[in-house]
């Protein structure tokens, strides 16, 4: 069934390709973007072109009054979301604990957490029950590095990302009975710009061999699970956290 897909950091990596898959299964898709206008304007006219509806919103979902603002124009253009997919995410520099200071915590929560809280906020205010809304579907991307903790790496970024899972598990069962399904994926080791972030583009090809299926995943791989937790087949599935790992 088709409805109205909004995809924060939608320009990029698994961002871009559920966007895409979203637009092929029939839906409409809003986009956010912080910085990356041109790439963000690519997936949408990649969408138009074939034969889709799709949008692009500039928006720091670590900024309430972007979120916000995001919404609305999703709204009035497209109309109100029946799915959100909390995609955003930021890494910084590899390093250890003892090497971070309080600058990099509050911008690495900011967006990976705090912009996962605003985000699923203004959808549950649209698609709950209780608002008047017709209900719909959250997807939070989480990441394996939330159990695995990225030691010497980007243990502010797992624990980040554990919120994230703390957040699904919790909101899930605050809106069960307002008609909206809470979900999340845990991406492992996948092929996006994220690890050049972090200062290491090759990151997946170094751990490959930690991975029981022996490769990385494709940002597409990741998609196709973001979907089926959007959409009815996974009608009676909330609260749950899909490993999308490799075995890892």
């Amino acid at each position: 069934m088709s409805g109205i897909v909004l995809v924060t950091g939608g320009s990029r990596g698994i961002g871009a390709a559920t966007a895409r898959l979203a637009a092929a299964s029939g839906h409409a898709v809003c986009v956010s973007y912080a910085a990356r206008s041109q790439a963000a304007e690519s997936v949408v006219r990649e969408i138009a072109d074939a034969g889709g509806r799709a949008m692009a919103v500039q928006a720091d979902v670590a900024r309430e009054v972007d979120v916000t603002r995001l919404f609305d124009r999703c709204a009035d253009e497209l109309g109100v979301p029946t799915g959100l997919v909390n995609n955003a995410g930021s890494l910084e520099r590899q390093m250890r604990l003892d090497q971070m200071d309080a600058a990099r915590l509050t911008r690495t929560f900011a967006v990976n957490a705090i912009g996962s809280f605003l985000c699923a906020r203004e959808a549950v205010r649209r698609m709950s029950t209780r608002h008047g809304g017709s209900g719909g579907a959250i997807v939070n991307v989480s990441s394996a590095a939330a159990r695995l903790g990225s030691p010497n790496e980007y243990i502010d970024y797992a624990a980040a990302k554990g919120a994230v899972d703390t957040l699904t598990i919790g909101l899930a069962q605050e809106v069960a009975g307002e008609g909206i399904r809470v979900n999340a994926v845990r991406p492992g080791l996948i092929y996006t710009e994220l690890h050049a972030s972090g200062g290491e583009p090759g990151r997946v090809e170094r751990l490959r061999d930690s991975i029981p299926m022996g490769r990385g995943g494709q940002p597409e791989e990741v998609a196709a699970a973001i979907l089926w937790l959007l959409s009815e087949a996974a009608s009676y599935v909330t609260g749950s956290i899909l490993d999308v790992t490799g075995g890892k």
